[in-house]
């Protein structure tokens, strides 16, 4: 899987809006006819691990902001929020570890992911060996040639979806993905959902929940050179500013069966993160100016002709200021006959692209239809979970329950 070590600004100018024909030209993707869904049968029980974040002005009235209830579960654990914002999340203890879904907290650090902060992120890399892939029981088509990524048009703005990158504290240090700026189907053009994989968020069965995770939209939104953005200030690298998860959710299985290699979660490895401004009221939709639909159809790989993955690899030969893009055609990849079957494509983006969105062209819409979540030790490919009825489940349990707020 693709992840990076890292605070925010005052926002630039807003987002030009993209039309839905601008979003495909953009994008290059082929329209594609959209065809009868193929669901698995793992896929059939909704699940989602849905957490409260602790967030300076959260709404619910409890303690320190956190929502009503919270700051009790949290002393249970003996865990302070004003203590975790004066460095307390550093204490990666077991004890103080927290993995439950309630059990989320991520109070707002202000001035805490700063340019050197960002640019120091290092990747949370998934990787799964040819060995691991070629014992797969389940349908699983030939390995795809790998196809080289394509650094996306400059300002991305004005070129690409609403991409970003999405920057966390783990025991390693601190890390980064992508994600996607997505629709609220329930607060029409006012979404504050991003959407990325599971990994980027909670590490899994050994594991909790990772901590100061925050989304920054257009990431170094003119694609400057490191010697460039020597002195960069927080404008320059993040121009919509910074905008931290104060509710997140991702799949009961991710949480229960997600490891180092993806694990019995991967086809599961997906995340939902409702997110509020460091600085500033109005929402991320309105601040950015685009969200995408996400397409929760899953349809087969055998049905689709194009999907694209976008992202900010950051392991070597990438350094993760730029934002990358990889389109092919979709392959079949499956770990086992009892989980779903995920999509794959020939890519050679790295680590810091996980969670990315891929997308296909759906009636001349773009939507988003899976995240980066694997690829091989050698990065000639990438695979991402169909996005299916317990995917949408936990995606409308997000925006009906914390959508509003």
């Amino acid at each position: 899987m693709r992840s990076t070590r890292t605070s925010a600004a005052p926002r630039r100018g807003r987002r030009t809006a993209l039309t839905a024909a601008g979003l495909v030209a953009a994008l290059t993707l082929t329209a594609t006819a959209c065809g009868g869904s193929e669901q698995d049968k793992a896929d059939a029980e909704p699940g989602g691990g849905t957490s409260q974040a602790a967030a300076t002005g959260a709404a619910g009235g409890g303690e320190g902001g956190l929502p009503a209830g919270l700051a009790d579960r949290l002393k249970e654990h003996g865990i302070d929020v004003d203590q975790w914002k004066d460095g307390g999340w550093k204490n990666w203890d077991k004890d103080k570890w927290l993995s439950e879904a309630k059990d989320f907290v991520n109070p707002v650090i202000e001035g805490l992911w700063q340019p050197d902060r960002m640019k120091s992120a290092k990747e949370a890399d998934k990787t799964v060996t040819t060995k691991d892939a070629a014992a797969d029981q389940g349908a699983t088509d030939p390995e795809p040639a790998p196809v080289e990524a394509v650094a996306e048009k400059k300002p991305y703005h004005e070129n690409a979806a609403p991409v970003g990158k999405v920057f966390f504290d783990s025991p390693e240090g601190s890390m980064v993905c992508s994600g996607t700026v997505i629709k609220d189907v329930n607060h029409p053009g006012k979404s504050n959902l991003v959407w990325t994989a599971g990994h980027c968020v909670h590490a899994g069965g050994s594991g909790g929940w990772y901590r100061n995770i925050a989304f920054v939209p257009s990431y170094n939104d003119y694609g400057k050179s490191e010697a460039e953005l020597a002195n960069a200030t927080t404008t320059e690298m993040a121009p919509y500013g910074t905008w931290w998860a104060d509710w997140a959710s991702t799949s009961d299985q991710w949480i229960q069966g997600g490891s180092e290699s993806g694990g019995d979660g991967a086809a599961y490895d997906y995340s939902v993160l409702h997110v509020k401004p460091e600085q500033g009221s109005k929402s991320l939709e309105e601040t950015v100016g685009a969200a995408l639909e996400v397409d929760f159809s899953a349809p087969s790989a055998t049905e689709v002709s194009s999907m694209g993955a976008w992202g900010y690899p950051a392991a070597p030969p990438y350094n993760g200021l730029e934002m990358f893009k990889c389109v092919d055609r979709p392959g079949r990849l499956s770990l086992s006959p009892s989980l779903p079957t995920m999509y794959r494509i020939g890519c050679t983006m790295t680590g810091g692209s996980s969670g990315g969105g891929w997308f296909r062209v759906v009636d001349g819409e773009t939507k988003l239809v899976s995240n980066t979540s694997i690829g091989p030790l050698e990065n000639t490919w990438l695979a991402g979970p169909q996005l299916g009825r317990a995917a949408e489940a936990m995606y409308q349990n997000m925006s009906k329950t914390y959508g509003g707020q």
